[in-house]
């Protein structure tokens, strides 16, 4: 499930990305297909192993080119060991939510990105996630959960403050809001029978893609987008 739209972010042969709090590792992968030099870092070493692994079956199945190359790291976003300039592409997904120090991520993220290179950053949306707050503190009150919820304007300014120029976005995943409302309603940690149901739908739709669900997704998402997707290049 990609919440970037690498038709609005092109990757290919030549870039060097970095999927900056990698978690599971989708946008690397997607990235690794399409022929990048990927490094995914995160401080989830259970992560990161299950990234490694899959970077390796993707290799072994032929699924990414063999000029490209995948590597997944344990990196400190306020701190990272990489070289002013060394990435052309600059992913960080659903990560800055996690994190108090989100300017300084961003100061990081904007330091290794390469001049004329692009970010993108994704983040809850504001209402979506208001909802889900105020339905259940367990939501969020968790050991590494979301601190804080962003305005458009919040992280548009504190990307700008990072010398990035902003160039567009979108919002993302209509289908999960309702999901997890539902969540948040019956208890993050409850076993549901409606949650179950409707997981089982959402796993459906991304292993499916059926025409009419993906059609519907894309119709509500300026509306009811769990996601807000913010684009930027380094001048």
């Amino acid at each position: 499930m990609l919440t970037v739209d690498f038709d609005r972010f092109p990757v290919g042969p030549g870039d060097r990305v970095l999927d900056l709090g990698c978690g599971d590792g989708r946008h690397a992968y997607e990235a690794y297909k399409r022929g990048a030099d990927v490094v995914a870092a995160d401080l989830d070493d259970t992560a990161l192993k299950h990234v490694r692994d899959m970077f390796a079956n993707l290799a072994e199945a032929g699924e990414a080119p063999g000029t490209a190359s995948a590597l997944a790291v344990r990196a400190d976003a306020l701190r990272l060991p990489f070289p002013s300039g060394s990435f052309t592409r600059v992913i960080v997904a659903e990560t800055l939510e996690h994190i108090h120090a989100d300017r300084a991520v961003l100061a990081e993220a904007s330091r290794v990105l390469a001049p004329g290179g692009r970010l993108v950053a994704t983040v809850p949306r504001w209402w979506p996630e208001r909802i889900c707050w105020l339905l259940s503190d367990a939501y969020h009150e968790v050991e590494g959960g979301h601190i804080r919820i962003y305005r458009r304007r919040e992280l548009l300014g504190k990307l700008t403050e990072a010398g990035l120029r902003t160039t567009g976005g979108h919002h993302a995943h209509a289908l999960h809001s309702p999901y997890w409302w539902l969540k948040c309603a019956v208890g993050p940690d409850e076993e549901h029978p409606l949650c179950a149901l409707y997981h089982r739908f959402l796993v459906w739709d991304i292993m499916r893609s059926p025409r009419p669900v993906r059609f519907a997704e894309w119709a509500l998402n300026p509306v009811l987008g769990k996601s807000l997707v913010v684009y930027a290049r380094k001048p």
